[in-house]
């Protein structure tokens, strides 16, 4: 059995992308993205610009991950680009993203493939529908959502936004299990929480 080797921060990896414009945050020269606010029990009560949502106080709100699989069934995993306000730099699952009001889960799911990593994905499908996790990034800005995580399909070559993902690669979904038990660290705290409960993952 092949082992997943997860390149440290700074580090040459398997796979970078080339450069690209725009940003899915919000900006005075660019559309407002609201997230969907929500309360304790989940129901919608208002929305927020995303680009001023995530303090040190951020509110319980509405998001998604996806795990996306190829033909050979592998994973593939992502590093956050070291531009990013949290988590620079870290490997996690292949996106995540937050659905608009009134958006479909699915429907924010492909719209988010073809905005971060330049593809499509089809076959999609719940994991773990009722996940939740908050966590804290070392600049002390919060994350606190109800985040239901799916597994899709992916339809087209992956071409990643220079802006959210500095790196990828393929991995068989039982060393991707196996580096972030033994090496949590170098994951995002939302993908450590979420492989245990999937069946993808499971051993």
């Amino acid at each position: 059995m092949s082992s997943l080797s997860v390149p440290a921060a700074g580090s040459a990896s398997e796979s970078t992308p080339g450069s690209a414009s725009g940003s899915d945050i919000g900006s005075a020269s660019g559309p407002v993205e609201l997230v969907v606010l929500l309360d304790e029990d989940g129901t919608p009560t208002g929305t927020a610009d995303k680009a001023t949502v995530h303090t040190a106080d951020t509110p319980l709100h509405l998001a998604f991950s996806c795990h996306v699989v190829d033909d050979e069934g592998r994973v593939l995993l992502t590093r956050r680009a070291l531009s990013k306000r949290t988590w620079p730099g870290i490997w996690t699952n292949s996106f995540c993203g937050h659905p608009g009001p009134g958006e479909d889960p699915v429907e924010a799911i492909v719209r988010r493939a073809e905005q971060e990593l330049g593809t499509r994905v089809d076959s999609i499908e719940p994991a773990v529908p009722d996940f939740r996790y908050r966590a804290v990034d070392d600049s002390g800005i919060v994350e606190n959502e109800i985040c239901p995580v799916f597994t899709a399909r992916i339809r087209a070559d992956v071409n990643p936004r220079a802006d959210e993902v500095c790196a990828h690669h393929w991995a068989r979904p039982e060393d991707v299990r196996t580096a972030v038990d033994a090496t949590p660290f170098a994951f995002s705290p939302w993908i450590v929480a979420q492989v245990p409960h999937m069946e993808l993952y499971a051993r």
